[in-house]
């Protein structure tokens, strides 16, 4: 499928309820396939947290939003967090002020070069501007360097101050300023 028409027969929208199981499901299989990233039964809480990306839509100002085809398939998922307190990661990013972020960006391998991700990442850097945010703060890993370019492609830039390393993991922080 050509990248023009994906984008025409995607929406991007707030997932429901009823696609949450789905969609934890979509995001252990991505994370779980990418090489170099550790492995279910190396971070059972992780893909935990993976499988029922559902639940942190309870926390104040966390959307899991969709990109849905027109036929109803998701091909995509991301968590975006309006308020940095509840993003949920180590290092220092939940003392940001006046930021959003996201995390857990999703795409389905059938899907994957055709956007879906570009456009899920527009839609929480929307969300930031709408609600008058300074900068949109994300992390990222090395097993996830193709993300990298698509960040820095749209405005994103390396923050050290906001890496860290969880259980042996090293975790890179990426900031988009906005104006």
């Amino acid at each position: 499928m050509e990248n023009k028409t994906m984008r025409t027969q995607l929406i991007i929208r707030r997932a429901h309820p009823d696609e949450y199981q789905e969609i934890g499901q979509l995001m252990v299989q991505v994370y779980s396939n990418l090489d170099g990233f550790p492995k279910p039964d190396e971070r059972p809480r992780y893909y935990k947290l993976l499988a029922n990306v559902g639940d942190l839509t309870a926390k104040p100002q966390a959307e899991l939003l969709a990109a849905v085809s027109t036929e109803g398939i998701i091909l995509g998922a991301v968590v975006y967090f309006g308020d940095m307190q509840y993003y949920g990661s180590g290092g220092t990013a939940t003392k940001e002020k006046n930021a959003g972020g996201f995390r857990l960006l999703a795409v389905n391998p059938e899907a994957r070069g055709q956007g879906v991700g570009k456009l899920l990442i527009n839609a929480c850097i929307d969300k930031a501007r709408e609600t008058k945010r300074e900068q949109v703060v994300i992390h990222t890993t090395k097993a996830m360097q193709t993300a990298w370019k698509m960040y820095e492609k749209l405005g994103f830039e390396r923050s050290d101050d906001l890496d860290f390393e969880q259980e042996g993991l090293e975790v890179f922080g990426f900031r988009l300023e906005l104006s």
